[in-house]
């Protein structure tokens, strides 16, 4: 049950696969192997663009780990948890390669962190996205500054409010978290790889620069995402929050 992370480069393009059987959730090992191989392909010459992807369809992302969240005793493993998603975030923030993700379906969670912690996005029709933190008593604390960034703060309150609806793929594309939606999975890889192969070809020197353009503002997030996810590894110790991941599991 612990899932995959997975690297291929080929023609100058690093797609990083990740999967996990309960539809593609993230437990630690993922998050932490995730955050290690984006850093690696930042530092590898044969990479200058990356694909980010998991394994299936219909389901990109589960978001967090129930079965781990049901196991943290302490605090310390608490924020140990959830500065697996922060890692993520960051790694995916200071990487000096463009990152293209790739929802293939629904999403969760901090699978809407990493969507919106690339710098462009493809979905099918089939990726409604949904912020649940809230309903198991936590909130997306974590991963809302990425999804803030990308959508703006009212798209942000919005889906940590109503945290029991699926926004649709078309919501999300009009708040800015997605940059193209297509009608099948199909359609949706021959763009990606259209534009990969274009990336490929580009300056890597012009698009390391544009990177950290589209970054410059956000380096402050080393430390507020660790705060965050000190937080969230408290509320994660809570009865409320206790109760309400067994009855979300029991569903």
């Amino acid at each position: 049950m612990e899932g995959s992370v997975r690297l291929d480069i080929e023609n100058n393009i690093g797609t990083i696969e990740f999967f996990h059987p309960q539809s593609n959730s993230l437990p630690s090992k993922i998050l932490d192997s995730l955050a290690k191989t984006i850093t690696d392909c930042g530092k590898n010459d044969d990479i200058n663009v990356i694909i980010l992807k998991s394994k299936g369809d219909r389901a990109f992302c589960a978001g967090a780990s129930f079965d781990e969240l049901t196991n943290i005793s302490n605090i310390d493993e608490g924020k140990k948890f959830f500065m697996g998603f922060a890692n993520v975030i960051n790694a995916s923030r200071k990487c000096p390669k463009l990152i293209i993700c790739r929802v293939q379906g629904k999403t969760v969670g901090g699978g809407v962190g990493m969507a919106c912690a690339a710098d462009y996005c493809f979905a099918t029709k089939y990726s409604a996205i949904k912020l649940s933190e809230l309903a198991i008593g936590i909130g997306p604390f974590v991963v809302g500054p990425a999804v803030e960034r990308r959508s703006g703060l009212s798209a942000y309150s919005t889906l940590s409010i109503n945290a029991t609806k699926w926004f649709s793929p078309s919501w999300a594309k009009e708040k800015g978290m997605f940059s193209e939606i297509f009608d099948s999975t199909e359609e949706m890889d021959q763009e990606i790889a259209k534009l990969a192969a274009t990336l490929s070809k580009s300056n890597p020197e012009a698009m390391k620069k544009l990177k950290e353009v589209f970054w410059e503002d956000y380096n402050h997030w080393e430390n507020l995402l660790e705060e965050r996810a000190e937080f969230s590894g408290k509320l994660v110790l809570s009865s409320f929050t206790k109760n309400a991941i067994a009855l979300f599991k029991n569903k």
